[in-house]
Formats: C-alpha cells, structure tokens, sequence
C-alpha cells in the first residue's frame, strides 16, 4: 500500500500535516476525512522502514491512551466508538493515523490486540501480548490499567536515569572546556613570560607546558581519537553479536554505574514479569518476551537459561537463584510465593524492592557525584594553578628588596 504525504486542515481551520497509508487519492481522503481533517494537497513518496514518518508518539500519548481505553472498558461504551473518540480528539497527528488504522482494522473484523500488533513502532511485543492475555481471561480493563501504571513507572525510571547522567556529563563538559581554555591562552602566555626570565621550571610546571603544548599541536588527534573510538564502538556492536554482548558486560561491570545500570534493568524485568504473570500469560512466555524488554544482552542470555532450566522442569525460584543475579532477599520472596500459591504478590513485593532500590541508588548516586565532581574541578584547577604561579613565587623569593 503506498505512503502519501498530506497537507490538510481540520474542523477548526488548523494546518495539519503527515503521512498516511492508502489504496489511492479518494482512500487517502476518505482515511483523512474519517480524522476530521480536509485534505489540501499531497504527494505519494517512499515508504520507509519502521512505518509512519511524521511526528512522534510520546510515552505520554500512550498513558493516556491506556487511562482512556481502561475507563471505557469499565464504562461499557463500545470501543469503536471509544477509538474514534479517541481520534477525533488526539493532538498528536500521527497517533491519530494509528488509531484511524486500528479502527478500520477492527471494522474488518480483527481484535484490538491484532490492531495494536500491526504496529509494533509504537506498542511493543509486551503490550500486545498483555492485551491479548487480557482478552481471553475477560480482565482487559485489569490490563491497562495495568500499562498504564507501567507506562508511568517507565517514564519516572527514565527520569531517574537522565538525572543520573546529564549532572556529570554537564560538569564534566564544563571541566574539560575550562581546562582547555587555560592550556590554550593562559598557559602559553605565562610560558613566554618565565622563559623571557630565563629561569630553571620546576617538574609541574614543565609537566603542564607538555600538556599545553600537545593540546595546541595535536588538538585533532587528542580530540578526534576518542571521537573515532566512540563511533568504532558502536558500529563494532550493531555489526557483531559478539562485541555486543562484550560491551554489555562490561557496562554491568563498571565501577558506581554499573551495580545501578543492572538494579534497573532488574526493575523493569521484574515490573514486566508480575504484569505479564497477573494477565495469564504463562511464564515460559514471559521469560522469552522479557529476553527482548531487558536491553542487556547478558540479562538476556540469563532469562534465556532460566526459561532453559523451568523447561527442564525445576522451579521458577530454583532458576532465579541459579542465575546468580537475584539478591537472597528476592529469592525468599520467591519461595514463599511458590509455597503459598500467590506468587503474582511475590512478584508484586519483587517489583517493589527493585524500583525503592533503583531510586536510592539513583540519589545516593547523585549525593556522591555532586562533591567528587567539584572536588575533581578543584583539584585540576588547583594544579593548574600551582603549575603555573609556583615559578612566579620562586623568582619573587629571590629578590631582594
């Protein structure tokens, strides 16, 4: 089916542009007028890997989403209804092209979780799979409500994480800007002056005139290698499997970040898993859909052993604690659930563990780079600064007033 790009307006006289997939002109406008848009003009043009082209569907389109489909659910009203609905009244242009897709899928007689299955760019394996779960045991209400506090927990990780990274990544671009500032203009002046005086250097300061020295000669080798390397490195994992899983690893392993990184991706491993549980989806499958919700590559190779060991027949808390990832505390809770039949509130009380976790690690991290961080600034500038006034105090202790 070919892709065209439309200008159009809607009811109240507003521009809106996009895409959108059609048989032909007169399908194209009868998809935009079902949208409550006009169309203007428009032109058929390539279509590209991953679906629609314009615009983004946020996480918080998708909250909404779920918050609307579950009250609709509960309210009784009939959910062609409650997507046009929903159409007709979404700010986002290409959601809205979605939704006019997934109810003229569902006029064509398939279910809502085939709709959202037909685009995977925006609902993932997990949501399709927990919708139709939630189909078949009649608890589909139950489900997105269910994503919805999900979705929610997503974006307050995702939070978390950027606060983690954006503070050092800022400060530490501050430090690496000042101190090149200072070897390229400040140290070469103050150079010319102690050699005019033709005095002997001390050892850090001759240090730091090497430095600057460097910096000034070689500035497109010191700054386009590491460039380079981050570029080789990412090339090197998208093309080799081996290199990935390399490069995961050692993500797991580095110092401070490490230990969070993989209390998070436990987080959202386990937030998926009791919700994929509670909606009847067995957990065999859950392990395999987890594998791809992880984004590590040897957390996945892990759940990929675990559905390995349950399939052999041992138990779900035997294989968690043959993995050798779960903390003991997480195992017991297991247990019991195993013991009593309510593994789903085990799982719950996992979930809970590992987001308190994740979000004092998260500030505890934040606590602790925040002085290191000023402390190594100090620390540079301090050496630069002993580096360059030590001669000046040395040749203003020899003079005789």
């Amino acid at each position: 089916m070919p892709t065209y790009e439309y200008k159009a307006v809607d009811r109240a006289g507003r521009p809106a542009r996009g895409g959108l997939e059609a048989v032909n002109e007169v399908d194209l406008e009868l998809r935009l007028r079902r949208m409550g848009l006009d169309l203007i003009t428009y032109q058929q043009v390539e279509r590209q890997a991953g679906g629609f082209r314009s615009g983004k569907i946020t996480r918080q389109d998708l909250i909404n989403f779920c918050f609307d489909m579950e009250q609709m659910y509960r309210s009784g009203i009939p959910i062609m209804d409650g997507l046009r609905d929903l159409r007709d009244s979404s700010d986002n242009p290409r959601f809205r092209e979605v939704l006019t897709s997934m109810t003229e899928d569902m006029e064509g007689g398939r279910v809502l979780s085939q709709c959202t299955a037909a685009h995977p760019d925006v609902f993932d394996s997990v949501f399709s799979s927990l919708l139709r779960a939630g189909e078949q045991s009649g608890r589909i209400a139950e489900v997105f409500d269910n994503l919805a506090a999900s979705l929610r927990w997503q974006d307050e990780l995702a939070s978390q994480t950027k606060r983690l990274l954006i503070y050092p990544a800022m400060v530490l671009v501050v430090v690496l800007a000042v101190v090149v500032f200072l070897l390229i203009y400040l140290v070469p002046q103050v150079t010319s002056l102690l050699k005019t005086m033709g005095i002997a250097l001390p050892m850090q300061t001759r240090a730091l005139i090497f430095a600057s020295n460097a910096v000034i000669n070689y500035w497109p080798f010191l700054f386009g290698v590491p460039v380079a390397a981050v570029i080789g490195l990412v090339v090197l994992t998208r093309r080799s499997p081996k290199a990935a899983y390399l490069w995961d690893h050692a993500k797991l392993r580095l110092p401070v970040l490490g230990p969070i990184l993989q209390k998070i991706i436990l987080a959202r491993f386990s937030n998926f898993f009791a919700l994929m549980y509670q909606s009847g989806i067995t957990v065999l499958d859950a392990l395999k859909t987890s594998e791809d919700i992880v984004g590590n590559r040897v957390m996945a190779d892990a759940l990929m052993r675990a559905g390995q060991q349950i399939n052999a027949g041992e138990t779900l808390t035997e294989t968690f604690q043959n993995l050798g990832i779960f903390p003991p505390l997480v195992i017991r809770m297991l247990r019991v659930g195993e013991a009593t039949g309510a593994i789903d509130v085990a799982l719950k009380n996992v979930n809970y563990f590992y987001t308190r976790d994740v979000r004092e690690a998260v500030d505890k991290a934040l606590k602790l780079l925040e002085p290191t961080l000023t402390l190594g600034l100090g620390v540079v500038l301090a050496f630069i600064m002993w580096s360059v006034l030590s001669p000046v105090y040395d040749i203003l202790g020899k003079m005789k007033f």
